[in-house]
């Protein structure tokens, strides 16, 4: 599961005001829930794409500080699929990064950036 942050000043809710709607604009039906962090997300069993096996995506909160997306997709393997499915890669990678651009307002490049230096930034985490 990947957290990604906002813009500074920016807030999720005020970027998708609704955001089972959009999740299911981008990537299909939601056919439940799941608890993270104490947060509902919601989960695609079925995505619209076939090179998504499922995705969890949802808000997840926390005191004091500004909501995060989290979001899991799993993929099935490259060598399982079709030619028609591998069509459909470049489909996939585009609604991930259209739906991360437009919940966070960063694009690839600057999530790398952020994801680098909350890397760097941890002190538990060992090199």
């Amino acid at each position: 599961m990947k957290e990604y942050k906002m813009r500074r000043g920016e807030y999720l809710e005020e970027r998708i005001p609704d955001l089972e709607a959009t999740v299911e604009e981008y990537f299909g039906s939601i056919s439940g829930t799941e608890e993270f962090k104490g947060s509902d997300l919601y989960v695609i069993d079925s995505p619209e794409n076939p090179v998504f096996e499922r995705i969890v995506v949802g808000a997840v909160a926390y005191s004091g500080k500004k909501d995060k997306l989290a979001v899991d997709f799993v993929e099935r393997d490259p060598t399982e699929l079709g030619p028609d499915e591998l069509e459909a890669a470049g489909e996939a990678v585009s609604a991930k990064n259209d739906f991360l651009l437009e919940a966070t307002g960063r694009d690839a490049k600057s999530r790398r950036e952020s994801l680098k230096r909350s890397v760097e930034d941890d002190p538990d985490h060992d090199f």
